[in-house]
């Protein structure tokens, strides 16, 4: 099965970067690797136009956690379920004397996008309705994408189909925690959230969330206040959030709505307006670039239609195995956050070879990843796409190689310190963690020179 679909992969590729004859590498990583001394596992896989073995390898069938390289992994699986071209669809709905916005599961949605879709409905000339209400029912309800993470965290909020700024609100301050701030902050429009609240407090956590009625309420540490400063907080009532904020920029059209309420079941109606994603290859180019773990986990929702991420997670999983790939991938999740995740790195490069390649994997992936932490190496021989991964003591990199040579090769550099990963889990930089990190990307830098 591995052979079939890395020859289906091979065939989609121009014979200028695949079709010469294998030369043997000149270096493999295994002295450079043991020389660097980095504390954990190194494992590490190169796969060569030909496709016969692995050119160079370590530790290839090793399990290891995949951090947001599993971002790669869920774009191919998105785009074999769902297209190149699906986009996801919010709508503005009149039912009876109802009023509903209804979300259709697009991670994209900013607050730019309501204002037009605000504009859109007032220049209908619709009249006040006598109720408002919010629909997030196109994907599952889920509190927080990744539970074993910290509740403050930006990258782990609340998800449903009704989806506004990642679900994330920006939080400011003055000195001393004065005039703090919550906005539902995009380029153009950047109106007060009022279904969140913010005040300093004498507390030994930098921040406590806590559900306050309708409102969700978060107390920050008045000692980390000093100075000016400003962060996003996830948010963990999408509905409501997307909610006020359309109010308030209707208002601004002169259309007045009532307080929303959330709905569990969305009511037959006339569309009024609506606001259609970016196609799924765009939404997929930013989720790689960006690692937008929210992006992942709402695109693998759809791609599966599950009810739950454990289900979402299973259902990509058999996806694997069809493709020859499910003794390779034991998954929890969509974007790599979860701790239970696990994925070999012979595994990463047959796939990356095969379905990848066939896919067109490659045009999605960030060219020269390690540029942003380490700088540009005018030494490096070789032009890399590949998507990073980086957890608490776990530092991946996986994608493709253009050599010197002029030929390609597939590759995953899988680096861990499990014990100080397991003690640190879910932790804000803890100490050690970015010295560590940033020695696991030069040996990868290097590896790849090596491979080059």
């Amino acid at each position: 099965m591995r052979r079939r679909a890395l020859l289906a992969g091979l065939a989609a590729l121009p014979t200028a970067s695949w079709g010469r004859p294998p030369a043997k590498p000149a270096f493999a990583a295994g002295p450079l690797v043991r020389a660097a001394g980095l504390p954990g596992i190194v494992a590490y896989a190169r796969l060569d136009a030909d496709g016969g073995v692995l050119a160079d390898a370590a530790l290839a069938a090793a399990p290891m956690m995949p951090a947001s390289t599993l971002k790669a992994v869920t774009a191919l699986y998105a785009l074999d379920r769902l297209g190149w071209d699906r986009r996801f669809t919010t709508r503005v709905i009149r039912a009876g004397d109802m009023l509903v916005l209804a979300g259709g599961g697009d991670p994209l949605l900013s607050t730019d996008d309501l204002a037009r879709l605000a504009a859109d409905l007032a220049a209908t000339g619709q009249p006040a309705p006598a109720r408002f209400a919010v629909w997030g029912g196109a994907l599952p309800q889920i509190p927080e994408i990744a539970p074993g993470q910290a509740d403050h965290l930006a990258y782990n909020p609340a998800l449903s189909g009704m989806i506004l700024n990642f679900n994330r609100v920006h939080l400011g301050w003055r000195q001393g925690g004065t005039q703090m701030s919550l906005e539902a902050r995009a380029a153009s429009h950047s109106p007060r959230a009022y279904t969140i609240t913010a005040a300093p407090a004498d507390q030994p956590d930098l921040f406590a969330w806590r559900q306050d009625g309708p409102r969700e309420s978060w107390t920050v540490a008045r000692s980390a206040m000093a100075r000016p400063g400003s962060r996003w907080l996830p948010v963990r009532k999408p509905e409501l959030y997307a909610g006020d904020v359309f109010q308030t920029l209707c208002r601004a059209k002169g259309l007045v709505l009532p307080a929303p309420s959330v709905i569990r079941d969305l009511p037959m109606g006339e569309t009024l307006a609506s606001h259609a994603s970016p196609p799924l290859e765009q939404i997929l180019r930013g989720m790689l670039h960006f690692s937008t773990n929210l992006t992942a986990e709402v695109v693998g929702l759809h791609a599966s239609g599950a009810a739950d991420p454990a289900a979402s997670a299973r259902a990509m999983q058999d996806w694997l195995t069809a493709q020859g790939q499910g003794r390779d991938f034991l998954l929890a999740d969509h974007s790599g956050l979860s701790p239970e995740s696990r994925v070999t790195a012979e595994g990463m490069v047959w796939l990356l070879a095969g379905p990848g390649m066939a896919a067109g994997l490659p045009g999605l992936l960030k060219k020269n990843p390690l540029d942003e932490d380490l700088g540009r190496d005018p030494a490096q021989a070789a032009r890399i796409r590949a998507k990073t991964g980086t957890l608490n003591f776990v530092s991946n990199l996986a994608g493709y190689l253009d050599r010197a040579d002029g030929r390609q090769s597939a590759f995953a550099i899988l680096t861990a310190d499990p014990a100080r990963q397991a003690a640190t889990a879910g932790q804000e930089l803890p100490p050690g963690v970015l010295a560590w990190t940033r020695d696991a990307r030069r040996l990868q830098r290097d590896v790849l020179a090596i491979w080059s």
